[in-house]
């Protein structure tokens, strides 16, 4: 197998990495490089900050080790190979009544990074986490193949779920498919006029799968305004989602600056009528909508983007409110801002979700808003709430200590998988989180 040397990034382009990366094709050729060369795993490098990155070290592309291996028509209970994306998933079984039981916003994320960071969806509300829906995870060992399940190599296996790749690469993985009623979407789209209605709709929602885009940049009584899309399953004739076009080319600074975000916003809100409406859409241009636009985080020009991403209780959504106002006070955030109403369902022991609310917010990398990201991560601690890591870039030890507090039972069993550290990643070392605390 040979290694080639080459500069990679997270999605949001702040954070880069030079190193040796191989590709194996076959399991045969991953067991010989976790034998003589153990490396973390990588996927599509949809993690926005460090996580999958490894400075002056090595790395294993898993993205060539894409298989469909078995599937259960009946049960839908799926194998597959950890390069295969979520997006492709969606596209083969989608016409065969079933789907990924939880998607991330982009497709093109792999089943081994949504193991690895345990991702959630527009669905975690009602049925938890990716890993909730994982039956099986075979990791490459220096041994060989090693089989884990919820019952089988328990710590092992909530280790490994949102884990960060720090128990070895991820082989394949069995997946519990989702029973649809058809391939498009049914999409109720509600303008919501500020924070206090859009909490209110996302608790009293009952559709499967819902999502708020949030104005992150109006202020006042129009604070927390948006649009909350509720979505189900259904049948029907529509033409598949078109491919998306390629930003060509870094964005120059004035793109997403504040009057530009401001108008765009005000504009996008106003795009659904008062009364609201409902649509069917195209699965994937529901579940992944940004994938339209191939390299979308051009937009925010050669610099980059950091994301900001929260989760806090129900108890503490006032404390979430101030986070929104001092984002919208600050003119940094992007058009780019989601809010969700989460459930309790996680797999992992390091897994982000908990039962609360979410808000993501980007924005450009600028020291202004460096500062605002870590006054909001200190604000996110004090109400007890956690930072995701998948999309972290500026965080410190200190911080992330206290939010995920069943980290020393994930630092027993990893320790136990890797005990010289060869998964460690940028991340990991940014935030100690193999150091005994």
């Amino acid at each position: 197998m040979s290694w080639k040397e080459i500069e990679y990034s997270g999605w949001g382009r702040v954070l880069k990495a030079r190193g040796l990366v191989a590709r194996p094709e076959r399991s045969s050729a991953l067991a010989s490089l976790v034998q003589s060369a153990p490396a973390p795993a990588i996927g599509r490098l949809r993690s926005y900050g460090d996580a999958s990155l490894n400075s002056g070290g090595r790395a294993v592309d898993m993205t060539r080790m894409d298989r469909v291996l078995s599937f259960e028509e009946a049960s839908g209970l799926v194998e597959v190979e950890a390069g295969m994306e979520i997006g492709r998933l969606l596209k083969l079984f989608a016409p065969k009544g079933w789907l990924p039981p939880v998607m991330p916003g982009t497709g093109f994320a792999t089943v081994g990074g949504a193991i690895a960071m345990d991702v959630h969806g527009k669905n975690h509300h009602g049925i938890g986490s990716f890993g909730c829906h994982v039956e099986a995870i075979t990791l490459m060992t220096p041994g060989g193949p090693k089989r884990i399940t919820p019952t089988r190599n328990k710590d092992l296996f909530r280790a490994t779920v949102g884990g960060l790749g720090q128990t070895g690469p991820i082989l394949s993985a069995a997946i519990r498919l989702l029973k649809a009623k058809g391939d498009v979407m049914v999409v109720t789209e509600r303008r919501v006029d500020g924070w206090d209605e859009f909490l209110s709709l996302l608790d009293t929602s009952d559709a499967t799968y819902t999502v708020g885009w949030i104005d992150a940049t109006a202020r006042g009584a129009a604070l927390g305004r948006g649009i909350l899309e509720e979505a189900e399953t259904g049948g029907g004739l529509i033409p598949p989602a078109k491919r998306g076009k390629r930003i060509p080319f870094d964005a120059p600074g004035f793109t997403l600056s504040p009057p530009v975000v401001r108008t765009f916003n005000a504009a996008y809100w106003r795009r659904v009528p008062d009364r609201g409406r409902t649509v069917v859409k195209p699965i994937d241009d529901f579940f992944f909508p940004l994938d339209k636009i191939r390299d979308w985080n051009r937009l925010y020009g050669k610099d980059g983007f950091h994301q900001f991403q929260c989760v806090v209780p129900v108890a503490q959504a006032d404390r979430l409110r101030g986070m929104l106002e001092r984002i919208a006070g600050s003119g940094l955030a992007s058009p780019l801002a989601v809010l969700k109403r989460m459930g309790p369902g996680r797999a992992g022991y390091m897994s982000f979700p908990m039962e609360g609310y979410t808000l993501a917010v980007d924005f450009p990398n600028r020291p202004a808003a460096e500062r605002l990201i870590r006054e909001l991560e200190a604000e996110t601690a004090e109400a007890q709430g956690r930072i995701y890591l998948a999309k972290d870039s500026l965080s410190g030890p200190e911080t992330i200590a206290a939010m995920y507090p069943e980290h020393a039972d994930w630092m027993k069993a990893v320790k136990k998988a890797d005990p010289d550290g060869a998964y460690v990643t940028d991340l990991v070392r940014r935030l100690k989180l193999r150091d005994a605390r």
